[in-house]
């Protein structure tokens, strides 16, 4: 059997970075928290904690962090039948939702969904950041309990709610657009024009460059991995981007930003995963996620 007393300690070291800050939290001494830690890896012989500054969870310590809060709900689910447990459960403050999301909805539509979810006031969220065709990576490592992603095939033991789809708009400035596509907008000129990306794994230029000309050019790249950093960088000229087009409509408007193709964009179909666990709770944010997308996905 898991001392869950020991995986609240390594839970905490990894939510509040430091043995210090934990033990603050949970209200014993930090050489309390460093000796559940370090008993608890002992009996599994694994490492669950990274010693550093800050100190973070190991892949394995992850993993027995995501099952502390799923045990969480489960407990949440059954206090209504069990008055004892509730006070409990109040006495340990309120669960924690991680949800895994993608950069762009996050900039876009997903915060009027957590705002009305957290605003209930006994739940908290703790908001990951990936590429919405890897958010599911973190479902399946058991990382988040539920995810915004491209990924319409259920990961195992979890629904999928398909949401909308958020569409993209290749875009420049003006200014931009005059140097590199005078000529128009053609897999030479893109081979030769720089663009911007988010990080390695982002591949949505190369995917709107192939739905126009096949097989993408090699492109001269910029790294900037900020989603309103992508827009100030465009508005500067240094390059062209995908952006959300809710991002960047009122640019479009006033003529600081322009298409690349007016008449081409592409749409990226989103759908939300949750494991289906503690079911009060994520059903709640599936609602509220739900009502989010259709206000703000086509």
């Amino acid at each position: 059997m898991l001392d869950y007393a020991a995986l609240a300690a390594v839970a905490a070291v990894a939510r509040e970075g430091s043995f210090e800050r934990a033990a603050a939290a949970l209200g014993v001494t930090a050489s309390a928290v460093s000796q559940r830690v370090r008993t608890l890896e002992d009996r599994l012989g694994a490492v669950l904690i990274a010693r550093g500054q800050p100190c973070t969870a190991t892949a394995v310590g992850t993993r027995l962090c995501a099952h502390v809060e799923r045990v969480r709900l489960l407990e949440g689910e059954m206090a209504s039948a069990l008055p004892g447990l509730a006070s409990q459960i109040a006495e340990s403050g309120p669960p924690t939702i991680r949800v895994a999301v993608n950069a762009d909805s996050l900039a876009t539509w997903f915060i009027p969904a957590i705002a009305a979810f957290a605003g209930r006031g006994d739940r908290l969220v703790d908001l990951v950041i990936a590429g919405e065709d890897h958010t599911a990576e973190r479902l399946r490592s058991g990382d988040v309990l539920a995810a915004v992603t491209t990924d319409h095939a259920p990961v195992q033991g979890c629904r999928t709610v398909p949401l909308g789809a958020l569409r993209y708009a290749a875009t420049a400035s003006p200014a931009f657009v005059a140097q590199w596509f005078a000529s128009g907008v053609d897999a030479p000129s893109l081979a030769r024009a720089p663009v911007l990306r988010f990080d390695r794994r982002d591949d949505l230029h190369a995917r709107w460059a192939r739905t126009l000309f096949g097989p993408e050019p090699e492109m001269p790249t910029h790294w900037i991995p900020s989603t309103h950093g992508f827009i100030d960088a465009a508005l500067a000229g240094m390059g062209w981007c995908m952006n959300p087009i809710p991002l960047v409509a009122a640019h479009l408007r006033t003529g600081r930003l322009v298409s690349l193709t007016p008449n081409h964009h592409l749409d990226v179909p989103l759908y939300w995963q949750h494991a289906r666990i503690g079911t009060r709770l994520l059903d709640a944010l599936t609602r509220d996620v739900v009502t989010a997308a259709k206000n703000g996905l086509l």
